[in-house]
């Protein structure tokens, strides 16, 4: 498969495509990471207002990530990743130009629909390859484009630095952050007219409705309702930290929760008309379509541990590494970037295991086991410590964050092939969920190793709880034989 990845013919000519968009998503997404305390100290912010930013950046990524999941379904991964990158440039030029906290505040809200590109790919790669190589393949696209992450930290001050001489201040953030954007929406023209949504011959399938998933019993109706509300939740605390931050008044605050409540009611009873049939007894699932919600909710779970830690860690490190171990910017960034970049390793090899060694379920137990473990060990960290050992220790435990991630979503695709896009989107948005409730907590925390010692426990404790839960309510997944069969017949000599 590697050689096949350098041939750039068929899936995968889609698989480099998809994986680079996505790459481009996630250096517009954390561009301001490797900028905080340089825009805290150029606007005269407080280190609460730009933990809070950090935040904001997550907010939309939530409710984005299952209504871009609806519209993958509906239109193709075309079409909405293109508009996705596309779109990308707008909030990325309001943000460098920004020139207060609310300016920055609004231009980082809108900034998180562009998070949610990540689940397009997860449908596009899982058309072009068989389920024997989609774990490997959703790696590849899931590691190397995370790798923007790493990018956003180990480059972008670089350019910063070496365009200085055009700006005012030290480093010139502003027009560093405008090229993440425009070059994303360059990127998203020629990926509009260089990608298909499917192999030559091969229908793409779309839900039998829109609007909300589809479910196939009348308890995963109800569990699906109950699963949906920490989305709003966690909507509803962003909210509540910017009235904290006196961005919002009490009154607004209280608006905006009855908006989210009626919003909620409103999904609530789209998925009803989505889902009358079967709650109601009228139509049943023979047991081969029938997919359990109790399954998405493990799967998560174990994203927000994974996906939504690294968010919150990959957003955290610089100012870990500069105040823990008096670094500069120049120094912390590309060392914190260690983090993100044991993607391009762990998360293709988190996917590969999960297809070679004959049970998902067992090889994603282990994976969190180990994000578990490396957390706690995380939070022993002083300022004593070596900072070689230190660096070697984060990217253990980024081994097992982001293969833990791989594995996830090489159970994910096998769900049901219909309504991929969604459970997708609604398991990215539990990654978003996760890393919301994350960066929320770090924000009350003191700026000193006892707050990083905290921050790494809770990290390690809700691992080690998910854990438990895939031990004991994961299944393994399986995929009709006849499914099977098709896929590889079209994929064969491709």
């Amino acid at each position: 498969m590697l050689q096949g990845l350098l041939s750039f013919k068929g899936p995968f000519r889609i698989l480099n495509l998809s994986w680079f968009a996505f790459f481009l998503t996630f250096i517009v997404w954390f561009n301001y990471a490797p900028f905080s305390t340089t825009i805290q100290q150029d606007l005269g912010l407080t280190v609460s207002q730009a933990r809070i930013i950090s935040l904001c950046n997550l907010a939309l990524t939530i409710p984005a990530s299952i209504i871009i999941g609806m519209l993958l379904d509906r239109f193709g991964p075309r079409i909405t990743f293109s508009s996705i990158l596309v779109y990308a440039a707008f909030p990325t030029l309001a943000f460098a130009c920004a020139q207060d906290f609310n300016q920055l505040v609004l231009s980082r809200l809108a900034m998180g629909i562009v998070g949610s590109g990540f689940v397009v790919g997860i449908r596009l790669v899982t058309e072009w390859f068989p389920p024997e190589e989609i774990g490997f393949a959703q790696g590849i696209y899931a590691g190397w484009g995370n790798f923007g992450s790493f990018a956003a930290e180990a480059v972008l001050p670089s350019i910063a630095a070496a365009t200085a001489f055009l700006s005012v201040g030290e480093t010139n953030w502003r027009l560093t952050i405008a090229l993440t954007g425009i070059v994303a929406a360059i990127f998203g023209v020629i990926f509009y007219f260089n990608v298909q949504d499917t192999p030559p011959g091969k229908v793409y399938q779309r839900p039998a409705r829109n609007g909300a998933m589809e479910v196939t019993s009348a308890q995963s109706f109800w569990a699906l309702l109950l699963a949906n509300i920490p989305l709003f939740g966690a909507l509803a605390l962003i909210v509540w930290r910017l009235q904290k931050a006196n961005f919002l008044t009490t009154n607004i605050m209280y608006g905006i929760w009855a908006g989210l409540i009626a919003l909620y009611l409103i999904q609530a009873y789209k998925t009803w008309e989505v889902n009358r049939e079967v709650v109601t007894g009228q139509k049943d699932y023979p047991t081969e379509k029938r997919y359990q919600i109790s399954q998405v909710f493990v799967l998560q779970l174990a994203y927000a541990v994974t996906f939504g830690s690294e968010i919150a860690v990959v957003s955290m490190l610089p100012e870990f590494f500069e105040n823990t171990f008096n670094l500069n910017q120049a120094i912390a960034g590309p060392i914190a970037a260690m983090f993100p970049l044991m993607n391009l390793i762990s998360r293709p090899t988190g996917g590969l295991i999960s297809d070679k060694i004959g049970s998902r379920k067992w090889t994603l137990t282990f994976l969190i086991a180990g994000v578990a473990l490396g957390y706690l060990i995380l939070s022993q960290i002083t300022a004593n410590w070596p900072l070689p050992v230190v660096i070697v220790t984060i990217m253990l435990c980024a081994f097992f964050v982001f293969g833990a991630a791989g594995a996830t979503f090489g159970i994910v695709s096998l769900i049901k092939r219909e309504v991929t896009g969604q459970i997708a989107g609604n398991v990215g948005a539990y990654g978003s969920i996760g890393a919301v409730t994350y960066a929320t907590f770090y924000s009350f925390l003191p700026q000193e190793i006892a707050g990083n010692h905290t921050f790494f426990q809770v990290l390690g404790g809700a691992a080690a709880i998910v854990c438990l839960l895939c031990v004991l309510i994961l299944k393994e997944p399986k995929t009709s034989e006849s499914e099977e069969l098709a896929d590889t017949a079209m994929l064969v000599g491709h």
